[in-house]
């Protein structure tokens, strides 16, 4: 039996070498519906019928603590196991979707089968006590075509660990009913969140409806109002790294504001004071009395948040290239990244039918503003696979030059305790030495957050459509950032209760 091991996970070892398909891809989707009917309808409710239609009947379970079983011995021992324990007992299995790989298998270049690999965890419930986390494994199942039907044909369950070896996360987070029901008690209509671990986008969900009836999807396009900002940034980055701009060159070299055209700090502002937030300007000119642009403080001397230096820039930046913006961002970003749903502005591509739609408070929508053109600081379209997508290219520093790489990361000016902006990001000090990097935004109907740890390659973005969506900000960067999270929402806290002195 030894050697029987051996030589099947010997097997599985080859089979794993061929690349794992895309989540997008039929195949992906076809498996993990197959999981859902074996665990969510089958284990999770004790329906034995289901196993009986989805395993083989060459099928054989291997487990590193109960040994080996064939279908008739699994399906009675799942019977006259878990599904005759008391009526106040109960386990659920949840899978940890981000783990999921699918490997596909060929013969003759036909598909006959499959390779599913990742971790689940198991919780239980007793009496009416709350539900315990109790444990997790790794799992490789093998799926193979039996007339054209799927067919669970291997399953192997390893390396478990007790909750006290492992740390879990809270089931709430890994079921989506539950999810889906406390963002209802929220009253949030659309949440979005992407997860990035070793620099990679690993996990997408999105919950929520579009309109009542309508289930927000996978791709739903979110306004993420001024993390339109860290776009702007990097593609100007880039044009540093290039040689083909200069972060402390004069803009009055290629852009001079007609209101300010009379104040000589005008001949001070640069980039670096733009995407620090140190140019002396208002966050908008249509906020002051007489709607125009003002210097309040020369450039550089401090900090005050400010899209009206993101606009300044975009302009000189035309002017200098002769082009627009959003031309620059495709040429620089948005096509290198595939970002085919991400946007300044609404035009003939946008689908509409994706899009977020804001709301109020009381789950009144906004009229939804369909702008032509392109603004450096404000009203990106984009998705979390999109946004994600861009984010991890941040964290490798793609087309940067390790020089401006370690520039945008260095605190330019103090915001608040503990924080600093950069280059285009604020700058968290968490501690030894480390920090994270995050922007947000908000506007009518939008409040959107992400956060970066360059030293560990994580990530998390959160994109919400309703003017309070910042009440889930908390219990999920605690839940997804574990320390780094609760480091973040104590520099936070302290901000606040200063705030209130």
């Amino acid at each position: 039996m030894k050697k029987y091991l051996i030589a099947l996970f010997a097997l599985l070892a080859s089979l794993l070498s061929f690349a794992q398909v895309d989540k997008h891809s039929e195949l992906y989707k076809t498996i993990l519906r197959q999981d859902s009917l074996l665990f969510m309808v089958g284990f999770n409710t004790c329906d034995p019928s289901q196993y009986e239609q989805l395993l083989s009947e060459k099928f054989t379970f291997f487990h590193d603590k109960d040994g080996i079983s064939n279908k008739k011995d699994f399906i009675h021992n799942f019977k006259n196991g878990l599904c005759k324990s008391p009526a106040t007992y109960k386990v659920r299995r949840v899978l940890v979707a981000e783990s999921t790989e699918i490997y596909p298998l060929y013969k003759n270049n036909v598909l006959y089968g499959a390779i599913q690999t990742g971790v689940h965890k198991f919780y239980e419930t007793l009496a009416a006590k709350p539900e315990t986390y109790v444990g997790i494994a790794k799992f490789t199942n093998v799926w193979l075509l039996e007339n054209q039907v799927w067919k669970l044909t291997k399953s192997l369950s390893y390396d478990h660990q007790g909750a006290q070896d492992s740390t879990p996360h809270s089931s709430m987070f890994d079921n989506d009913a539950t999810m889906e029901a406390w963002l209802a008690g929220l009253k949030i209509p659309t949440l979005g969140i992407g997860l990035i671990k070793d620099g990679k986008l690993q996990q997408i969900k999105v919950f929520g409806e579009l309109k009542k009836g309508v289930t927000a999807p996978y791709n739903t396009i979110f306004n993420v109002a001024s993390l339109t900002k860290p776009i702007t940034a990097m593609l100007t980055l880039k044009l540093v790294s290039q040689g083909k701009w200069d972060l402390d060159e004069p803009l009055d070299h290629f852009w001079i504001d007609p209101d300010v055209a009379k104040d000589p700090n005008h001949k001070l502002l640069t980039t670096r004071h733009i995407l620090s937030h140190q140019t002396g300007f208002s966050n908008w000119r249509h906020n002051n009395k007489d709607g125009k642009l003002h210097f309040e403080f020369t450039p550089g001397t401090k900090f005050q948040y400010s899209g009206e230096g993101f606009e300044y820039l975009r302009k000189a930046l035309e002017h200098k290239f002769h082009t627009t913006l959003d031309q620059l961002a495709g040429d620089l970003i948005f096509k290198p990244l595939n970002m085919q749903d991400t946007r300044y502005f609404w035009d003939t591509k946008t689908d509409s039918l994706r899009v977020a739609p804001g709301y109020n408070p009381e789950g009144i929508a906004y009229k939804t503003v369909k702008n032509k053109t392109a603004n450096a600081a404000d009203d990106l379209l984009t998705t979390i696979e999109d946004y994600g997508t861009f984010l991890c290219s941040v964290l490798q520093g793609d087309g940067l030059s390790p020089k401006v790489f370690e520039e945008m990361c260095t605190r330019q000016v103090v915001s608040k305790r503990d924080k600093y902006f950069g280059l285009g990001f604020e700058i968290y000090n968490i501690g030894k030495g480390d920090y994270a990097l995050s922007h947000g935004g908000a506007d009518e109907g939008c409040q959107t957050l992400v956060f970066l740890l360059p030293k560990t390659k994580q990530g998390l973005l959160i994109f919400t459509n309703v003017d309070d969506g910042y009440k889930v900000y908390e219990p999920l960067i605690n839940h997804y950032l574990g320390d780094y999270g609760k480091k973040i929402i104590d520099i936070e806290t302290k901000i606040k209760t200063e705030a209130g002195k």
